[in-house]
């Protein structure tokens, strides 16, 4: 099973112990770099090269939200974890549009977190249940979410399919077996969809799809 390499931003020691202790039966994750804070956590970046970041909101000198920006900016390829004590659905969603992969409660169980790393780092993207109700309850709202010109956003067939998929958690390789194309072909029209809708990740791509009830399961 592949090794992938993990930092972690928390500027509570014991916590962040605790999270590095209670992963430690997993051989697959590797943790290489702790932080107390942001900055800290940029300058360690170049030397770690971690695949997955667990990032925690509330931080000094830089906090979480900064971060997660800034990394997302600097270091595309890194995804970025939220590992938060805050259930406000508004940083959830500033959070997974501005960057972040995913996003976990504190409380959330060994298993499931690492779940995600596991999720984030061969998808893009993890959505657990409690994100999945937020997504559920904005879908439901009245208050218009796309500030644009053209009140209709079309997509043809190719895309509407592909964006199922991806809403659908199939890999790239995945997706071009069921639909008969090339993996490239599959990552062309994602990346074409990602820049066509401001998404700066596949969460945020599939965050925008459902928000916007552009897919049908």
């Amino acid at each position: 099973m592949e090794l992938i390499k993990v930092a972690i931003a928390d500027d509570h020691k014991i916590f962040r112990k605790g999270v590095i202790l209670s992963l430690r039966p997993y051989t697959n994750v590797k943790f290489v770099q702790e932080a107390d804070n942001g900055v800290e956590l940029i300058q360690g970046l170049p030397v770690s090269e971690p695949d997955v970041i667990l990032m925690d909101l509330r931080m000094p000198v830089k906090d979480g939200i900064e971060t997660t920006k800034a990394v997302s900016k600097q270091y595309p390829h890194i995804h970025i974890i939220i590992l938060s004590m805050y259930e406000d659905e508004r940083f959830v969603y500033h959070l997974m549009e501005n960057g972040a992969h995913g996003y976990l409660l504190k409380n959330a169980e060994p298993q499931e977190i690492r779940k995600a790393i596991m999720d984030v780092h061969e998808k893009g993207y993890y959505l657990n249940n409690f994100v999945n109700r937020i997504l559920l309850k904005r879908s439901h709202s009245k208050q218009k979410v796309i500030p644009s010109l053209n009140n209709e956003i079309t997509l043809n067939e190719k895309e509407k399919d592909v964006l199922k998929f991806i809403c659908m958690e199939f890999t790239a390789q995945e997706i071009a077996q069921k639909m008969e194309i090339s993996p490239r072909t599959v990552e062309a029209i994602k990346d074409r969809l990602m820049e066509r809708f401001g998404s700066k990740n596949t969460a945020g791509l599939v965050f925008f799809a459902v928000k916007n009830n552009l897919v049908d399961y």
